[in-house]
C-alpha cells in the first residue's frame, strides 16, 4: 500500500517520504528525496473489531491520485497483479534500529551498540532471524518479477543499532525526513552497513509518532527515500515500527502475547506485515490489486487458525522453539487467498 504499505491501525497502507507536513491525513506524503508511485504504499492499518481489515474502510487508498500507468502482467485470478516494478528475489535483507535511550524490548540490545543480528537478544530480534525458510514466509515465493524469476523463501537479519543519540520524545511527531536524516547520519558515522536491498526497520518506544499517524491512521509504514553514500545518491528502504503495543486497541490483535511478552509480541505481526510487502512491493510499483492493497494488506488482521501457548497466549505460527501470532499473507496462486503456510 502506499505509504508504501503500512497497516492500517490494526490493518495497511503506504506513504512516501514527506519534508511537508500531513495536513490531509487521506493525502500519502511526498518528500523531494521519496520516489514513490503510489499514494498509499505500505501501510499497516489499524485493528477496528468491526473491520478486520482497513478501520478507516480503505480511504486512505482512494484519494483521488491515480495509479502509475505501467503494465499489469498478471490477470486478476489471483487476486493481486503485477504492475512490472523491483521485488527482492534472491533474499530479503532486514537490519533494526532501535532508536531509543532504553532498551525497547526485553534482550533487546543495549543503547549505543551495534552488532549482527544473530546478537540481539530480543523477541523480536529472534523472529527476523526465523522467519526465512518457513512455511509462512514461502507464501512470498508465489511472488515473481519480470523476468519471472520467483521470491527466495530467505531472509537475512544482518545487523542491528540501538541508536541512542538524538531520541525522539514520547509522543513527538517524527518526519520521514527527519528518519532519512537519522539513517543517513548512521551510514556516515559507520554504525549501520548501507546495503540497498536491506529493509532498515526503524523501532521506537512509547508513543513517539513516527510519521504523524501512529495509532489514528496506520500502525507502521514502509517506504523509501535517498541516502548519499560514497557521494553518490542511493535509495534505501526503511519501515517506520512505533511500539504498537503503546497503542493497543488499535495496533495489537487484542488476544493474550504469545510469548508473554505484550510489546514484542505485538510488533511481530506488523513487523512481518511491511516485510512481505518490502519484499513483493519494494517501491510501491509491483504487487498490488486494484483498490491498491499489497498482499499482506489483503490480510490484515486475520489470523486463521489459532492454539493457546505454554504461556496461556495466542499464536497461530512456530517459529524454531518459539509461537507467534502474526496476520496471515496473500498468495498469488490459483484464485488467491489468506493463508499461513504454502
Amino acid at each position: 500500500m502506499a505509504r508504501i504499505t503500512s497497516l492500517v491501525l490494526a490493518a495497511t497502507g503506504i506513504a512516501a517520504l514527506a519534508a511537508c507536513s500531513d495536513t490531509n491525513p487521506t493525502q500519502a506524503r511526498v518528500d523531494s528525496t521519496a520516489q514513490q508511485a503510489r499514494p498509499h504504499l505500505g501501510v499497516a492499518p489499524v485493528r477496528s473489531p468491526s473491520r478486520p481489515v482497513y478501520a478507516n474502510n480503505g480511504n486512505e487508498l482512494n484519494h483521488g491520485q491515480a495509479k502509475p500507468n505501467g503494465p499489469t502482467t498478471q490477470a486478476v485470478g489471483t487476486g493481486i497483479s503485477y504492475h512490472g516494478g523491483p521485488l527482492l528475489t534472491a533474499a530479503t535483507k532486514v537490519a533494526a534500529v532501535y532508536w531509543s535511550s532504553t532498551v525497547i524490548y526485553n534482550g533487546g540490545p543495549t543503547p549505543g551498540t551495534t552488532g549482527a543480528g544473530s546478537a540481539d537478544g530480543s523477541l523480536v530480534g529472534y523472529f527476523m532471524s526465523h522467519i526465512g525458510g518457513s512455511p509462512y514466509f514461502n507464501i512470498n515465493s508465489t511472488y515473481y518479477n519480470s523476468a519471472g524469476t520467483h521470491v527466495a523463501n530467505v531472509v537475512n537479519y544482518t545487523q542491528f543499532y540501538a541508536n541512542n543519540t538524538s531520541v525522539p520524545a514520547s509522543g513527538a511527531n517524527v518526519s520521514d525526513a527527519a528518519m532519512l536524516s537519522m539513517l543517513q547520519t548512521a551510514f556516515n558515522t559507520g554504525k549501520l552497513t548501507y546495503d540497498s536491498g536491506t529493509l532498515y526497520n526503524i523501532f521506537t518506544k512509547g508513543t513517539v509518532n513516527l510519521g504523524g499517524g501512529f495509532g489514528t491512521q496506520y500502525c507502521a509504514y514502509h517506504s523509501w527515500g535517498n541516502v548519499v553514500v560514497g557521494g553518490v545518491t542511493r535509495s534505501v528502504l526503511y519501515s517506520a515500527m512505533p511500539d504498537d503495543y503503546a497503542k493497543p486497541s488499535a495496533c495489537s490483535s487484542g488476544l493474550a502475547a504469545a510469548n508473554g511478552d505484550a510489546h514484542a509480541d505485538a510488533e511481530v505481526s506488523v513487523l512481518v506485515h511491511e516485510i512481505e510487502e518490502t519484499t513483493t512491493d519494494m517501491n510501491g510499483n509491483a504487487w498490488y490489486d486494484s483498490t491498491g492493497y499489497e498482499n499482506a494488506d489483503k490480510c490484515a488482521w486475520n489470523y486463521g487458525t489459532t492454539f493457546t501457548t505454554a504461556l496461556g497466549g495466542k499464536a497461530n505460527v512456530t517459529l524454531g522453539a518459539k509461537s507467534f501470532l502474526i496476520q496471515q499473507n496473500w498468495v498469488n496462486s490459483g484464485s488467491g487467498g489468506c493463508l499461513l503456510s504454502w
